[in-house]
């Protein structure tokens, strides 16, 4: 999708939701211009980085949209990062380079939506089966605020109604469909999908968000870093970022929360090859880079550099990068953090 359409797109979305914080686009907060990041910031060497890591995400994808075949194969979390790795490039499904492609991410998904929404592919599923419905749940919203499909549109209202339903007493999610226990990392997927979901003209209740809002400000400890669940335990950096997020996508913009939270991930700004001494190093990139784009500013002219040249660094030469996961995991979210100045996906735009 041409850059200016998929602007458009979101604006428009955010303009129907109403004035409600978390419906708002938050474009007040950055004085980074969009497409002058990416002109600067997407050198050379990172758009080389890029259309090597797409192909060989492509050239992953088995027929009927899953991605294998090591690790999480047919993973539904996995399908859905590759999916809007592809978009952010500027695909959408059906059409550009990799329209197919999304095509078959599409078809794979809605084939493993359950009758009561649950997104998940039973033998290909984790431990924490809800990351994947999270995930699955944030990429069709994004393509059907692109398609207005109506069995897309169906399956989705079904997959939002899921996560509502499942929400805890506290406010949060876990790994199960069940509202019982809560954790910071599970909260925040389910989070962006809402917000994803809403700005594609899906109904989400105020009041989930609201409680989902509490439950993530009561994980934030003194140091501003957060804590996996609200019991207590200490401040670490892919869960800090990720609390950030949620915060974010929740609509809560200027708030001493998101302040303590962007000063507690300085800490940890990347300074070259540091993969191998980061826990969940993808994972709490993909989440850090969005906190800074919120953020803009400073906090993502230091950034986005860093991470960039960190990851360039890192990809091998066949164009994939390595994680505990899986390499598809790691390509997907490698090449969903390069790719945020493009300012192609609705989730992503201020």
């Amino acid at each position: 999708m041409p850059k200016n359409l998929s602007r458009r797109y979101f604006l428009a979305c955010s303009v129907a939701a109403g004035s409600s914080s978390f419906f708002s686009t938050g474009l007040a907060f950055s004085a980074v211009d969009p497409e002058k990041s990416a002109t600067e910031l997407i050198t050379a060497r990172t758009d080389q980085a890029i259309r090597k890591g797409l192909q060989y995400l492509a050239a992953r994808q088995e027929k009927d949209g899953a991605f294998g075949p090591s690790g999480y194969r047919r993973n539904v979390a996995v399908c859905a990062l590759a999916g809007m790795a592809m978009m952010a490039s500027g695909s959408t499904p059906g059409r550009g380079p990799y329209g197919e492609h999304l095509r078959r991410c599409v078809s794979y998904l809605l084939a493993n939506t359950h009758d009561n929404g649950f997104v998940c592919d039973a033998p290909a599923s984790s431990h924490g089966p809800m990351y994947g419905h999270g995930f699955a749940t944030l990429f069709l919203a994004q393509c059907y605020g692109m398609s207005q499909n109506e069995e897309l549109r169906k399956k989705l209202t079904a997959a939002i109604r899921l996560i509502v339903t499942t929400q805890n007493s506290e406010g949060g999610w876990r790994y199960q469909p069940q509202p019982t226990d809560a954790d910071i990392s599970v909260t925040v997927c389910e989070v962006m999908a809402l917000r994803a979901a809403r700005n594609a003209g899906l109904h989400v209740p105020n009041e989930t968000i609201d409680k989902s809002i509490a439950y993530v400000k009561k994980s934030q400890n003194a140091d501003g870093g957060f804590r996996y669940m609200i019991t207590g335990g200490p401040s670490a950096f892919p869960r800090s970022a990720a609390g950030i997020v949620a915060l974010y996508s929740a609509g809560v913009y200027d708030d001493t929360a998101i302040t303590r939270g962007l000063k507690y991930l300085l800490r940890y700004l990347p300074r070259g090859r540091q993969m191998g001494r980061t826990s969940h190093y993808f994972y709490g990139h993909y989440y850090a880079i969005q906190a800074m784009w919120h953020a803009g500013e400073h906090y993502w002219a230091s950034w986005y550099p860093a991470v960039r040249d960190e990851l360039t660094a890192a990809q091998q030469r066949e164009g994939h990068w390595i994680s505990s996961i899986c390499p598809e995991y790691a390509t997907a979210m490698a090449l969903l953090i390069l790719q945020l100045p493009n300012n192609t996906l609705p989730i992503f735009q201020r």
